[in-house]
């Protein structure tokens, strides 16, 4: 029997089947009652499910269109790889790792790339991966959970199945097999986790990414089910990452530690190590600690079922920033073109929005580039001065300029309560222009994000973006050719393949 747990209600549940108790009936619990035996085997079921999904699933029985969006998530994920290896805290994550890591199992690819450990690997690669907050995704399904807050899904399991395929010189199709294994896995844990997880501070992609390097590296090592239970809880207590750190390095640090740590759970199960019973589930499990509850329902029947690769999809983003902030970005450019509006021209900004999308676009005026990848009024000064917003615009040189700064001050956020009141499961908001000639424009974000399932970016407009990202590193004949092996990369006899072409001479 598989059942719903809503929020509050999953601490309630638990503690009364503990203490023989019986609950008050109230609106938002889930039962009434002591639960019964079969509801209590449900409750913590979630731990073994997981096992046998990471244990089973093979490449083969995974349908042909969640392995074209694999590879669709490859191009994108490897080519944000690239560019982030050329960002200031980048380098610094490369240098600590020098100064630590010994052995040379793995590859930490892009600019400045060199061999370490395949953990440390992970750690690099996924810290470049998110450094642009230029990756992937996931979506929501229901109002109560945020679009584009679940996770960013694809960097920390790509990066551990990375490493882990490079030391054990696994196939390409081994590596495509623990990739998707791991992505699913992770984005399954952000949907039924209660949204109170992300709300009240913690981000997602550094605590729930942690599951998903886990599972893929646990897939390529081949762990007995056993020791994947303990890898999950060790997991669970190596789960961290909070919101604070948006706009600073440490935002791309939670992924990276992500990806790091998902391989060292499974490194540490390997060997033995241990970790207590039913990791996520029960008073003291991962949901409830980290999240008051869970939904069992978007977790346990439906793992695979579909694969959350293709239903609902993720979105690869258009800008190198907040994802909450492209509909209005995209809504800011089209009524820039349409009506050739020029930056002198412009009185005042005003960009109405929910608190799905103010909240977390939470700086008024940036000071540097990392700042101002969540600032919605840099984010319209450029596009009002340059009419883009892409790598070459997110510089510390360029938010620093007279130009922009005097224009952030003329953009205000204002929160509307009647966007508010249609949910978060679509990125809403409008922006209004005020002209100094007495002209007003205003242009509503279409809800269909673009990059999203709803708004997909053709193949020739993810390879743009792939070229895009990785000629900042690479020569136009190795992006091609990296290009072409990540698209093929389940015909690769060997991962290192892929990985030398990704490789800076």
């Amino acid at each position: 029997m598989h059942m719903k747990i809503s929020r509050k209600s999953f601490f309630k549940i638990v503690a009364a089947g503990a203490a023989g108790a019986t609950l008050a009936p109230g609106p938002s619990r889930a039962f009434a009652a002591t639960p019964s035996k079969s509801q209590k085997a449900a409750i913590t079921g979630t731990t073994d499910a997981l096992t046998a999904f990471i244990t089973t699933t093979t490449l083969a029985s995974m349908p042909a269109d969640v392995v074209a969006q694999a590879k669709r998530c490859l191009v994108d994920g490897f080519g944000v790889i690239l560019a982030g290896s050329t960002v200031k805290g980048s380098a610094i994550v490369r240098d600590y790792v020098r100064t630590v890591g010994a052995r040379k199992e793995a590859t930490a690819v892009g600019t400045g790339g060199f061999m370490t450990s395949a953990s440390h690997a992970a750690l690099i690669n996924a810290a470049n991966g998110h450094a642009m907050d230029y990756d992937d995704t996931q979506l929501s399904t229901t109002p109560d959970r945020t679009f584009g807050l679940l996770t960013h899904p694809t960097v920390p399991a790509l990066a551990a199945a990375l490493a882990v395929a490079e030391r054990r010189r696994a196939s390409g199709a081994g590596f495509l097999e623990a990739f998707l294994v791991g992505f699913e896995v992770e984005c399954k844990i952000a949907e039924a986790i209660d949204p109170d997880h992300y709300n009240h501070g913690f981000h997602s992609t550094g605590t729930i990414g942690t599951f998903g390097a886990a599972a893929a590296a646990a897939k390529l090592m081949r762990l007995p089910p056993a020791q994947v239970r303990h890898m999950l809880t060790i997991a669970s207590s190596m789960s961290s990452g909070i919101r604070v750190n948006f706009g600073s390095m440490t935002k791309p640090l939670h992924s990276a530690r992500a990806a790091e740590n998902g391989i060292i759970a499974a490194e540490l199960a390997s060997r033995g190590f241990t970790g207590g019973d039913d990791g996520l589930d029960g008073q003291w499990g991962f949901f409830q600690v980290f999240g008051g509850g869970v939904d069992l329902d978007r977790l346990i029947p439906v793992l695979g079922k579909p694969y959350t690769m293709v239903n609902p999809g993720s979105s690869f983003k258009p800008y190198p920033c907040g994802s909450l902030s492209h509909p209005t970005m995209d809504a800011m450019l089209k009524a820039v073109t349409d009506h050739d509006i020029k930056p002198d021209q412009i009185k005042a900004v005003r960009v109405r929005a929910g608190s799905n999308v103010l909240d977390p676009l939470r700086y008024k005026i940036a000071t540097n580039e990392l700042e101002a990848k969540f600032c919605l009024p840099f984010l319209m000064a450029s596009l009002l001065i340059r009419r883009k917003a892409g790598v070459r615009e997110f510089t510390d040189e360029f938010v620093a300029s007279a130009p922009v700064q005097q224009m952030m001050p003329r953009v205000t956020n204002v929160f509307d309560p009647a966007i508010e009141a249609r949910g978060f499961d679509k990125i809403r908001s409008s922006v209004e222009i005020d002209l100094i000639d007495g002209r007003a424009i205003v242009q509503a974000a279409d809800e269909r994000y673009r990059g999203g399932p709803d708004k997909p970016f053709t193949r020739a407009e993810l390879h743009d973006k792939f070229v895009d990202c990785a000629q900042l590193t690479l020569s136009p004949a190795r992006t091609a050719r990296a290009l072409e092996q990540i698209e093929g990369v389940e015909r690769l006899k060997d991962i290192s393949e892929l990985i030398l072409s990704l490789r800076t001479l």
